[in-house]
């Protein structure tokens, strides 16, 4: 039992390490998750991080992903442009979800709204030596009113969108529509993913229905 119970403490006391010795001046850690993302069958561990910088949308975060090589931690990659700042969820405060680790893949969820909701996930892989989005799924509407979602590889460029009226009765809500297109120019990363979220650089209009995508 003492042996297990020395083993347990090293092992923390090396994560405790890898967190603080990267970790932003100042910062609060959100949350930290384990597992392989490079394909080497050793897992990488990714920490999320509340930092004091701040805009008009509150305090910035930033992800980092830390990879240990020899016995010793360093960073393979971070960014501040990936996650949303702690206001940017409105009404229904920090839009923050989570991180996961699936097959390989970090995921990151993020929402908010106040009666309109809003939410969605980005996922990325290590490639070409960075983290790429490979895929975004986003959800939106009003309950009673309707709810679209808008599916995008960016793999093979296949962009879906689709939306479902509730309150037929209401003009304004639109009807019922699908469309599916093929969409291959963006090329986005941890480092420049919202970089660009104010312009109308990421904008694509479908041309049937004439739905709004934004990335």
């Amino acid at each position: 039992m003492k042996t297990i119970f020395c083993l347990l403490s090293l092992l923390f006391s090396t994560i405790s390490f890898a967190q603080k010795e990267f970790q932003p001046k100042d910062s609060e850690m959100i949350e930290t998750v384990d597992g392989d993302l490079d394909g080497d069958k050793i897992p990488e561990k990714v920490i999320v991080y509340n930092t004091k910088d701040t805009t008009d949308m509150g305090n910035v975060r930033e992800i980092q992903i830390l990879k240990k090589t020899n016995g010793k931690w360093a960073v393979l990659e971070k960014s501040k442009n990936a996650l949303l700042e702690s206001k940017h969820g409105g009404m229904d405060g920090d839009p923050y979800q989570g991180t996961i680790i699936k097959n390989g893949i970090l995921e990151i969820t993020q929402a908010g709204g106040s009666s309109w909701k809003w939410g969605y996930t980005d996922k990325y892989r290590f490639q070409n030596g960075h983290f790429e989005l490979i895929g975004h799924s986003l959800s939106y509407g009003r309950p009673g009113d309707y709810w679209a979602d808008m599916d995008y590889n960016l793999s093979t460029g296949k962009l879906m969108y689709s939306k479902e009226v509730e309150d037929t009765t209401n003009p304004e809500n639109g009807k019922s529509e699908k469309e599916t297109v093929i969409k291959k120019d963006w090329k986005i990363n941890l480092q420049n993913r919202n970089t660009n979220r104010e312009t109308k650089e990421r904008s694509f209009i479908f041309p049937k229905t004439k739905a709004e995508f934004h990335l």
